[in-house]
């Protein structure tokens, strides 16, 4: 169990992290008897912190959206993490030396909602009335936790990532902002190229069997709470494709097809 004043202790341990590229150790070894409520107690308490240092909130994130992703980390449903105003970086940015300490990237849709999603009982029906258009985007994740232990070679649990706002670090927003109604949102592919070369490849119905299916669950996961997605925010559905490593100089670049192109470069 880790109360609060133990989930605002973290929430600093990981502020420092980020600011000093440093990563900390992996907070399940630490406190090996906490759940996934505590990890997401710890995640609010890092998003406190930030809004009380003047982030803003802009959207969400939702991750670990297929099966194979949820079985490795021994979970039956996709994770959640906070998306705040200094993460969102334009279409072919260059990301500074030293911004994130081990990232990579995914591609994914971000739904721009027009008006407020709420659960209980969202459905993919409400999700696609309340989105303005949706749009292709690259996520860039990070670790602030050891992904490896260095003592026992563990891998980091999934209550890590959680507590690390879901290993989101950064977005980009590219192409061809499309009405749902414009496309079969389950047949968007996107060809991924690192350094011109063609990395990887995904459709987006890999994400949960209709991209639009991860707002839903989260806007129904997070209704216990009292919160709701705004009318207004970004939401990330979930990638689709594997995290690709980033090293200094890569050029990422995602082709949409019909939705345009999306790309980011790291110095």
């Amino acid at each position: 169990m880790i109360d609060d004043a133990a989930a605002r202790q973290l929430a600093h341990e990981l502020q420092q992290a980020e600011q000093d590229r440093t990563q900390i150790e992996q907070i399940s070894r630490r406190f090996p008897d906490m759940t996934i409520p505590d990890a997401y107690r710890v995640q609010r308490a890092w998003v406190d912190l930030q809004i009380a240092e003047g982030a803003r909130q802009v959207g969400r994130k939702i991750g670990l959206t297929s099966r194979a992703m949820q079985r490795s980390s021994k979970i039956d449903e996709p994770d959640y993490g906070v998306l705040l105003d200094h993460m969102v970086y334009a279409d072919g940015s260059l990301v500074p030396p030293g911004r994130f300490i081990v990232p990579r990237v995914e591609v994914e849709l971000a739904f721009i909602l027009g008006r407020d999603l709420s659960g209980p009982g969202c459905t993919i029906f409400d999700v696609l009335a309340a989105t303005e258009y949706v749009v292709p985007a690259i996520e860039i994740i990070d670790a602030r936790i050891e992904r490896i232990d260095a003592a026992t070679g563990a891998t980091r649990k999934v209550f890590d990532t959680i507590s690390d706002n879901a290993a989101n670090a950064g977005i980009v927003l590219g192409g061809t902002p499309v009405r749902v109604d414009a496309v079969d949102l389950r047949w968007v592919s996107a060809l991924v190229y690192q350094n011109g070369v063609v990395e990887d490849s995904g459709v987006a119905g890999a994400v949960l069997g209709h991209p639009a299916h991860g707002p839903a669950w989260l806007a129904n996961k997070i209704a216990p709470y009292g919160e709701k997605l705004a009318a207004g925010e970004i939401v990330l559905g979930g990638s689709f494709i594997a995290p690709l490593e980033v090293e200094p100089g890569d050029h990422f670049h995602a082709e949409y097809g019909p939705l345009g192109s999306v790309g980011v470069r790291f110095a």
